[in-house]
C-alpha cells in the first residue's frame, strides 16, 4: 500500500484465499452447496453459538433477524442513531418504528440510561451496535430486556472477535449480526451472518434467507415445496463462503495486528494537544474495526478531514447520525434531543486501521495527524 494512499480500511487477500475460491469455481456447485454449511459451522464454533446463518450482506442479516422476531406493525425498536443506516433501516423494512436513544460520551455506544427513558408499551426490542469494535454494556442491556420483556439484537458488524467479560461476542444476545464487507475483520466480498442459540429463530432465519421456502432442492423428493414466510433471496455463494472459511483461519493474526496498530496510535497520540483517543472499557476485548479520534471543540473537524485526504490519508467520519438523512426527517426526530450524538459527530474522525498497514504507514498517519492539528 503506497504511503500516498492509505485508506481507513482495506482487505487482506492472500494466495490461499484465492486458491480456496478458485477450487469452488472449478466445482459443480457455485451456490447452495457444501461450503455454505461448512462456513456456518466454522462461524458458530468460533463465536460459541449454537447456530450461524450466513447471508449475502450484514444488511440482509439485520433484516432477517428483525423479521424473525415476528413483531406486529408499528412495534417500537430502540436503537442508536450513531451507526450505519442499515442498523435502523432493518426496523423500517419490517414495518416497525425506530426509536433513537442518545449515546454514551465515552464509548460512543448506546446509552443504557437513555434506553430506559425511551421504553413504552409498544417497545418490543433493542438493536444495539458495538461501535468501532467495542462491545456495549451487555449485562445492563440484558437486565433492561428482562425487566421489560424485550428482544435483544446485537449489531456486531464492527466487533467480530471482540469479547465481553471473557466471552466472545456472538452468543450473548437473542441474535447477533456480523458483516464480512472488505473493510471488516474477515471478508467474503459482501456477506453477513446471524448467530443465535434459539432453535425457533434459527428455523425462521433459514426460511427468510431463501424466499421463505421450506425445502432446498437437495431435500426435495419431487418438485414440490411450500412457502412458509415472506422471505427474500439473501443467499450467499459457495465461493464467497470458501473465502470466508479461509479468512476465518487467520482471524487471530488479523485481530492481533489491529491491536498492535491501536496500541501504537495510543502511545503516540495520547498526549497530543487538541485530540482525544478512544476510551476502552476494562471488561472488554476491543476488535478495533475503527480507530476514532476526537478533535477539540475549537478545531474544525472538516478542515482536518480535508487536510488528511489531500495528503493521501483516507480518514473518514463514522457516522452521520441517521436522523439527519432526508428519508428519516419524515419521522420527526429532533436533533437537540441527541446532544451527545451531535457533539461527537461534529468532532469525530476515523483514522486508518487494517492488518495490511505497515509500521511506516502507521507512522505516516501519526505524523500527518500531528501536523494537521498544529496547522
Amino acid at each position: 500500500m503506497s504511503q500516498k494512499n492509505i485508506p481507513y480500511g482495506f482487505q487482506t487477500i492472500e494466495n490461499d484465499d484465492i486458491d480456496a475460491v478458485g477450487n469452488v469455481l472449478k466445482s459443480d456447485l457455485l451456490t447452495t452447496g457444501p461450503k455454505v454449511a461448512e462456513f456456518e459451522t466454522a462461524l458458530s464454533n468460533y463465536v460459541n453459538a449454537n447456530y450461524a446463518i450466513v447471508a449475502n450482506s450484514g444488511t440482509s442479516a439485520l433484516d432477517m433477524a428483525v423479521a424473525a422476531l415476528g413483531l406486529k406493525p408499528n412495534s417500537e425498536i430502540i436503537t442508536t442513531p450513531f451507526t450505519f443506516v442499515a442498523s435502523s433501516n432493518c426496523i423500517l423494512y419490517n414495518n416497525c418504528k425506530p426509536i433513537f436513544a442518545d449515546i454514551n460520551k465515552e464509548t460512543y455506544n448506546i446509552d443504557t440510561d437513555q434506553i430506559r427513558k425511551k421504553i413504552t408499551k409498544k417497545t418490543k426490542a433493542i438493536v444495539y451496535v458495538d461501535y468501532a469494535g467495542q462491545p456495549c454494556e451487555i449485562d445492563e442491556l440484558k437486565k433492561i430486556a428482562q425487566d421489560n420483556d424485550l428482544f435483544l439484537i446485537e449489531d456486531a458488524c464492527h466487533a467480530f472477535g471482540a469479547e465481553y467479560k471473557g466471552k466472545r461476542i456472538g452468543s450473548l444476545a437473542d441474535m447477533t449480526i456480523f458483516s464480512f464487507h472488505p473493510v471488516k475483520h474477515i471478508t467474503t466480498g459482501e456477506g453477513g451472518a446471524v448467530t443465535t442459540n434459539n432453535d425457533e429463530f434459527y428455523k425462521k432465519l433459514k426460511l427468510l434467507r431463501n424466499h421463505g421456502i421450506d425445502k432446498p432442492p437437495s431435500e426435495r423428493a419431487d418438485y414440490s415445496y411450500d412457502v412458509k414466510m415472506l422471505g427474500r433471496n439473501y443467499r450467499i455463494t459457495d465461493f464467497q463462503c470458501a473465502l470466508g472459511i479461509s479468512q476465518l483461519k487467520k482471524i487471530d493474526r488479523f485481530l492481533k495486528r489491529r491491536e498492535e496498530i491501536a496500541k501504537r496510535y495510543k502511545e503516540e497520540l495520547v498526549n497530543t494537544d487538541k485530540l482525544t483517543i478512544p476510551y476502552v472499557m476494562p471488561n472488554v476485548k476491543h476488535a478495533w474495526h475503527l480507530y476514532p479520534i476526537m478533535v477539540d471543540k475549537k478545531i474544525n473537524r472538516d478542515t482536518i478531514f480535508t487536510s488528511m485526504r489531500q495528503k493521501g490519508i483516507g480518514v473518514n467520519v463514522h457516522y452521520i447520525p441517521i436522523y439527519k438523512f432526508s428519508h428519516y426527517k419524515q419521522f420527526g426526530f429532533i436533533e437537540k434531543n441527541y446532544p451527545t450524538t451531535e457533539d461527537i459527530f461534529s468532532r469525530i474522525l476515523s483514522i486508518p486501521i487494517y492488518p495490511k498497514m505497515t509500521d511506516q504507514d502507521v507512522d505516516t498517519v501519526i505524523r500527518e495527524i500531528s501536523n494537521s492539528l498544529r496547522g
